[in-house]
């Protein structure tokens, strides 16, 4: 039997207040060298600078906003190598999509953000597809939970081609409670 045993972080309440400890597990796991990418959901540009600065040459760090981001933020990630994704379009919010944005909505709020960061970044071929990626994504504002995923594309993520299927391989972070909507 082969089997690998990697921490998970687990934080008590969802939020801002876990971006440092989730950057620091997102940090330890690309130091093991077989993930080259980190994907970071950052809607104001503040998360995404601060992970483009922690993981300058560890890896290529790529922004995802559904808004525009601060200039400041902006230019500060594109100096340290990032890339940055504004305006982008939300794939699990399009029609049809209530039942598998939900299915992910039981694992938080935060999880869902970091899967959708991911297809968007793979959507817009920013990432190939079915490399091995960290996503990031965080409850309403920092970041509070990391996984591992094989990127796909949204098209791809349910379709029939079971290789191109998405897969959520680790869960590097996020937090146990999951009801953000309180």
């Amino acid at each position: 039997m082969r089997f690998t045993d990697r921490p998970c972080r687990y934080f008590m309440k969802y939020g801002s207040q876990n971006t440092n400890a989730v950057l620091e597990a997102v940090y330890r796991r690309a130091g093991e060298g077989d993930l080259k990418t980190v994907v970071v959901a950052s809607t104001s540009g503040r998360t995404g600078a601060k992970f483009a600065e922690a993981l300058k040459g560890k890896a290529d760090v790529i922004v995802v906003s559904y808004e525009e981001m601060s200039r400041n933020f902006k230019r500060r990630i594109a100096e340290l190598g990032g890339v940055v994704v504004e305006k982008a379009h939300l794939p699990l919010h399009k029609r049809g999509m209530d039942k598998v944005r939900n299915a992910f909505y039981t694992l938080g709020q935060g999880f869902k953000v970091a899967v959708e960061a991911v297809l968007i970044a793979a959507d817009k071929k920013l990432i190939k597809t079915r490399a091995v990626v960290i996503g990031v994504g965080g409850t309403r504002r920092g970041a509070d939970t990391a996984i591992v995923v094989k990127a796909v594309s949204t098209k791809d993520m349910l379709g029939p081609d079971l290789d191109k299927r998405l897969e959520i391989r680790e869960i590097i972070a996020m937090p146990l409670k999951k009801k953000w909507w309180e």
